[in-house]
């Protein structure tokens, strides 16, 4: 497993450079630059920020200062407010890592308990309503959800407050941001317990007289959970930087918020500083859901 990890990491390192640079490039590509935008910003001025921030050199030039300076653990500073980037990453991924921590948790909990009791009660009343809500919940845009819930119980109702720094209340955003996922998971789940149940070893247990629960949460759902594991190592990174979109709609003054901030106001320290945070979470959680087949499946070999 030690040579496998060291490869996946090397890997990893590999497509962290690949997403910056593709980045880096795309973004000093598109016309216009993070001081246009300051119309009481002289030519004089805009000039000295340039050479300031490196800005006036070629682009190449640029990326190499950049990667070497993020390489010595300097992220730089956001060139539209001045502060430090680190600060702003660490403080933003904490909201939005409470939020979708959360989120995560109740899509995997309920999408895994719902997929289970849609297999076991297959084309019977329960797998049918499953299967209509899941479905209209993996049709259903976030953003459009997210949208709904603010106008109904926030506004309408007033059943919970429009979210507030000082009193957050994250009912409404964690529906949002864990409906689809739940739903994906539960249909997930379900087609690899149907899978699983069909299998001799489950017939061999039964026959044997193994208690039904044992049958199912021993043998079944572990057997079933790889295929689960897949999707769940990547929507948990994704969900912890938070939907930009749900921030957005709420309020949230999460990472996700931060990073449509950066793209408007074109900050490109970081834009980048969020573009790698997200990659290197990308990269870690496929790693550690790549290490978890092994113990679902002591089968599976890393060879």
């Amino acid at each position: 497993m030690g040579k496998y990890i060291v490869k996946r990491v090397l890997l990893a390192i590999l497509s962290i450079l690949i997403v910056s640079a593709i980045t880096f490039f795309v973004m000093n590509a598109i016309p216009g630059g993070p001081f246009n935008k300051e119309k009481a910003t002289s030519k004089e001025a805009q000039q000295v920020l340039e050479e300031r921030y490196n800005l006036d050199k070629p682009v190449p030039e640029q990326y190499v200062l950049y990667m070497n300076n993020l390489l010595h653990g300097d992220w730089g500073v956001s060139l539209h407010s001045g502060r430090d980037i680190w600060g702003e990453l660490t403080s933003k991924f904490k909201v939005s890592a409470k939020l979708g921590g959360m989120a995560a948790l109740v899509a995997i909990v309920l999408g895994l308990v719902l997929g289970s009791i849609a297999a076991l009660t297959r084309n019977r009343l329960p797998d049918r309503l499953i299967v209509f809500f899941t479905t209209l919940g993996t049709a259903m845009p976030s953003f459009v959800l997210a949208t709904l819930l603010l106008l109904v119980f926030c506004l309408k109702l007033g059943w919970f407050p429009v979210w507030s720094s000082s009193n957050p209340n994250y009912v409404l955003p964690i529906i949002a941001l864990s409906i689809y996922p739940m739903a994906y998971i539960t249909r997930l789940t379900k087609t690899s317990m149907l899978d699983a149940l069909n299998q001799d070893y489950i017939r061999t247990a039964r026959a044997k007289g193994v208690p039904t629960l044992k049958v199912i949460f021993k043998h079944a759902l572990r057997n079933a959970l790889i295929p689960v594991i897949t999707y769940v190592g990547p929507m948990v990174a994704y969900i912890l930087t938070g939907s930009m979109v749900v921030e957005n709609i709420f309020t949230i003054g999460g990472l996700g918020t931060s990073f449509v901030t950066s793209i408007t106001n074109r900050d490109y320290t970081m834009i980048m500083a969020t573009t790698i945070f997200l990659a290197i979470l990308m990269v870690v959680a496929n790693l550690l859901t790549d290490i978890a087949y092994k113990f679902v499946d002591p089968r599976i070999t890393f060879e």
